[in-house]
């Protein structure tokens, strides 16, 4: 497929162009390790690297267009076009929907951001819609999908390339839904320019990712940006529990609904019974039942109801279907043993999180049993959460463990370290300390009695643990199962 400059720069805005507009784009590249001849190179400021350092070498390679900041250099050949656009991320976005046709209008895009749920609310909608007979598509932290295929994911949100490239192949396979988390890098990156939402939600913010975005300030713009971008033709749904909502959708062009479990909702949903069998809802009205566990995700189910009644789903429907649906893997994934005890897998790595999560086993413990934490905070991201975290796996566990989680670049006793600090001396005599994790579990599962309840949190889906920048396979699942010699 190929297409020309003049037809990819047309919603790029405050573009000049120099050079012939019918000069053809092969493909589109914002790595200039990937330019071949023909092709389209797009050169971005990032964070550590500048792609307008590399204009020099795509052009060796053979690229006709090229999408920069910059003036052209005078010398620029005949046979290539210089596009300079006032910020290269936001074109990408543009062009990139331009090349594969617009995707996004010819699907029902749904794009979810927050903190904590993003994952649990996409998967449980593109769960929701391929049940009520629609071909979906998928772009979440577990996994991509188009249908039944699935595709690995390496990102939370994909780039602006990526993304138009998926949600061409989900129009070409038929779909008519996709369903995205929609990360803050991603906003502030711009690679969610150009896609055309018909539905954007809000499940929450709390402390997370200040090694980005430096105050939690700047997190919450990042957030809003997400809603600014929404044409008036979008629904806008955010969770009126959290009270940075009214904030999220302050400027938007979008019609506005809100959902909520304990403030003044468009839809509204009260827990009536939570058990490791499941919860009894009432939402919207309707008794309802579902094997999901704990309030953030009485939240998840009453905003991906919320969420399927916006997009024209009948609501009886809706509850049917969504009540067949488990949680998405490594989150509040739990294995049991013959002798009672049972282990619980959750991706919980922020203070939120993780409160949710020990609240929720505190809350549908049985007398007696005990709550043991294994918890580790990653290496290279934000460091002000790790004595958030130690202390609250102290104090709401009745043992804790502080272990390692992916340490990537850092020495995992430092970052032990530093959990330590948000201990007080009382909290640290059922503490202890394991930097190597599969030991820390091991230790866990040796402490626990019949019927106690063992979490390993932080990691969840993933099936891999960085260290010193390699990924070496592990699993928290397969490690509990090893340990636990599990009924189920």
């Amino acid at each position: 497929m190929s297409r020309n400059i003049g037809h990819i720069m047309a919603d790029v805005e405050g573009a000049i162009l120099t050079g012939s507009p019918e000069i053809p784009c092969g493909r589109l590249c914002i790595d200039s390790r990937l330019v071949g001849a023909g092709d389209a190179y797009v050169a971005i400021k990032g964070t550590r690297i500048d792609g307008h350092t590399f204009i020099e070498g795509v052009l060796a390679s053979g690229a006709t267009v090229i999408v920069a900041e910059t003036h052209p250099p005078v010398d620029l050949p005949s046979s290539v076009a210089w596009l300079r656009v006032p910020d290269s991320s936001k074109a990408v976005g543009h062009m990139a929907a331009a090349w594969y046709g617009y995707p996004s209008r010819k699907l029902k895009l749904t794009g979810v951001t927050g903190t904590n749920g993003k994952t649990t609310t996409v998967s449980l909608l593109f769960g929701l819609f391929k049940s009520l007979g629609y071909r979906c598509g998928l772009l979440s932290t577990i996994g991509n999908r188009i249908g039944d295929q699935e595709y690995e994911s390496t990102h939370t949100t994909p780039d602006a390339i990526h993304i138009q490239e998926m949600l061409s192949k989900m129009v070409s396979d038929g779909c008519t839904h996709a369903f995205m988390e929609v990360s803050s890098h991603a906003a502030v990156q711009n690679r969610i320019e150009g896609l055309d939402f018909a539905l954007a939600m809000f499940t929450n913010i709390t402390h997370d990712h200040l090694d980005y975005h430096g105050t939690f300030d700047r997190y919450i713009k990042a957030k809003k940006s997400f809603f600014d971008r929404l044409s008036r033709h979008a629904v806008a749904l955010v969770n009126a529990d959290d009270r940075h909502s009214g904030v999220m959708v302050q400027n938007t062009a979008a019609e506005v609904q809100r959902y909520g479990l304990h403030h003044e909702a468009h839809f509204r949903a009260r827990v009536l019974e939570n058990s490791f069998d499941g919860m009894h809802l009432l939402l919207d009205g309707h008794d309802f039942y579902s094997p999901l566990i704990g309030s953030f995700n009485a939240s998840n189910l009453l905003a991906v109801y919320a969420a399927g009644c916006i997009l024209g789903e009948e609501p009886t429907a809706i509850l049917v279907e969504l009540s067949r649906l488990g949680p998405p893997r490594g989150r509040f994934d739990y294995v049991r043993s013959s002798n009672g005890m049972t282990g619980i897998v959750d991706y919980a790595h922020t203070p939120d999180a993780l409160e949710h999560v020990l609240e929720t086993l505190r809350d549908i413990r049985r007398t007696g049993q005990k709550i043991i934490t294994v918890v580790g905070c990653g290496g290279d991201r934000d460091r002000s959460k790790r004595p958030v975290m130690a202390g609250l796996a102290a104090r709401l566990s009745d043992r804790a463990i502080l272990t390692s989680d992916n340490p990537r670049s850092e020495d995992p006793e430092a970052i032990l370290d530093e959990m330590m600090d948000g201990l007080r001396l009382e909290e640290r005599i059922n503490l202890l300390r394991i930097s190597d994790r599969a030991e820390a579990i091991r230790a866990a599962c040796m402490l626990a009695q019949p019927g106690d309840l063992v979490l390993v949190a932080g990691k969840g889906h993933e099936t891999y643990q960085e260290i010193a920048g390699v990924r070496h396979p592990f699993d928290d699942r397969a490690q509990l199962r090893l340990h636990l010699q599990p009924t189920v």
